[in-house]
């Protein structure tokens, strides 16, 4: 069998095409659902922080309900900014580029900075924890109200 010879560029570049079919880009995700998570987001969040803020008042390290509750927000907002991610793709929202941006990301921040820093083993770090936690609670109902006033304008 014959080597088809050494890869020019062009034809890396042919060959990328080939990849994934384009069937994500077939996938049309309706607003709504970035609505719906961005509520669950919040609800997750609002928890979340009560939480480890009551853990914080008390100076306790947070038990493995608020751990729990704390993981499930983070997953909420990951899917939600993935969700947001796929309508940008989709052309819609970009109006709203920087208030997601800042609004929807500062909150993964805290969550990672959190993760990485403070995880809530002991009081001062439930502290930290809940501080961080606040930080990116704000910011996500900034991008929820601000967002939903841009789409309703």
């Amino acid at each position: 069998m014959a080597s088809p010879g050494p890869l020019s560029p062009a034809t890396i570049l042919l060959q990328a095409g080939d990849l994934g079919d384009g069937r994500i880009d077939n996938f049309i995700v309706d607003r709504s659902a970035h609505l719906i998570t961005g509520i669950i987001v919040l609800l997750t969040m609002t928890a979340a922080v009560g939480l480890v803020l009551r853990h914080a008042v008390l100076n306790q390290p947070i038990n493995k309900l608020t751990g729990s509750v704390v993981a499930i927000a983070g997953l909420a907002l990951a899917v939600q900014i993935l969700i947001g991610i796929k309508l940008l793709d989709q052309g819609q929202g970009i109006s709203q580029l920087y208030i997601h941006y800042i609004g929807g990301l500062t909150p993964m921040g805290a969550f990672l900075v959190g993760g990485w820093f403070a995880r809530g083993d002991s009081g001062r770090s439930s502290r930290i924890l809940a501080g961080l936690l606040l930080v990116g609670y704000v910011s996500a109902l900034m991008a929820f109200f601000i967002g939903r006033a841009f789409v309703n304008a």
